[in-house]
Order: C-alpha cells, then structure tokens, then sequence
C-alpha cells in the first residue's frame, strides 16, 4: 500500500486508509492530464504533499462544525487530505485557476468528501466567515494576512483561537518580524525526513 507512510503517524478508520489509497490513485491519474503537481514531485506524492498537509492535524484538532478556507489549495493542498481526517469539519478550497478547482471537486466527490466545497475564486472575493485560513506557502506572510482580513467568525469554538496556520519552509524570519503574536512551529516535532527540516508551521491568532 503506497500510503503505508501515513499510518506511521495517524490512527486512520478503515474509510480514511481508503479514501487516502484512492486519493493516491486519483492524483496519478489526473496529473497526467493536468500537470498539477511537477512530475519529480508525483515520487513523493505522499510525503510531500498529504503528510505535509497534515502536519496541521498533528498541530491542532478541529471539533465538529468548524468552518475552514484553504486559499490557494492548487491541487487540494492542505484541504482535501484534511477533509479526509476532519470529516464532521466544513472546509472552502479555493483558487483562481478554475481547471485546477475542477480537479480538486472531481476528487472531493469520487472519495465521497461531503465536507468540501471547491470554488474557482480569488481570495478577496469571498465573503463568508471561517474559523481558521490554511494555506500552503501561496505567497509572503504578510500578503497572505492581508487576503484573510474580515474573513473570520467573532467567536472561537475549538480550543485555538480562530485565525491563520500557515505551512512554508524556508527562511521567513523577516516576514513574520511584523506579526508579533505570530508563533511557528517545527513540522520536524511531527514527522521525520529531510524534506520537514525546513518546513513549519505559521500560526497566527486573528
């Protein structure tokens, strides 16, 4: 089984092994029509891209009925295997490039993902309130911050205060110097691997 790897680090339901294991299948067979995800990349489809996504399950957990905007999910990154994980949590998967959001609500309703809605749409046009914004590495931080404002419910229901997690590698110091509540995270506290060594995750209290 390809996904072998997630169950090194999650306790998956017999559903979730699946939906995963079909995911993967999906993805292969999409990026052949669609070069969604750089060929070299497709190697290490699960390391690199659902695991990675779920360094935010490792983070935090969601409590049912939360409400959550991945913007700028490309090929569904971090939202679907999220939606996989958080089946009782609404999630938003948006991005401008319409054949991409095309794909992601292709795969979204082959693994019977109920909780998400892909919509082909910039950020700043969305109106709706969301307890938390997820992204993976879209643009720099600060810009990032200015697609979310107005964008988050008064009142938080989950143990986290609604607002912004972040995944980017790299050096970003100077990007989050601004943002003085902000806090990172080593996504190497979760995962193993060379490719986790620069990455982290950004969470920030809105």
């Amino acid at each position: 089984m390809e996904t072998q790897l997630l169950h090194q680090y999650f306790k998956l339901t017999e559903q979730q092994a699946k939906q995963f294991e079909q995911a993967f299948h999906l993805y292969h067979e999409w990026n052949q029509k669609i070069n969604m995800i750089s060929r070299k990349n497709m190697e290490h489809l699960v390391s690199q891209h659902f695991l990675h996504s779920l360094a935010i399950a490792k983070f935090t957990s969601f409590t049912a009925g939360t409400k959550i905007l991945d913007i700028g999910t490309g090929g569904g990154f971090p939202g679907i295997p999220l939606a996989i994980m958080f089946p009782e949590v609404d999630f938003v998967l948006a991005d401008s490039i319409a054949k991409k959001i095309k794909v992601v609500q292709t795969v979204a309703d082959a693994l019977s993902l109920q909780n998400v809605k892909a919509t082909a749409e910039r950020a700043e046009n969305i109106n709706e309130k969301f307890d938390f914004i997820i992204s993976r590495a879209v643009t720099a931080f600060p810009k990032f911050v200015g697609f979310c404002q107005n964008k988050f419910s008064k009142q938080s229901k989950n143990g986290l205060e609604n607002g912004i997690i972040y995944l980017k590698g790299g050096d970003f110091e100077e990007e989050v110097k601004p943002f003085r509540n902000a806090e990172v995270y080593p996504i190497t506290q979760y995962f193993d691997g060379e490719f986790f060594e620069t990455k982290k995750i950004i969470y920030l209290p809105m």
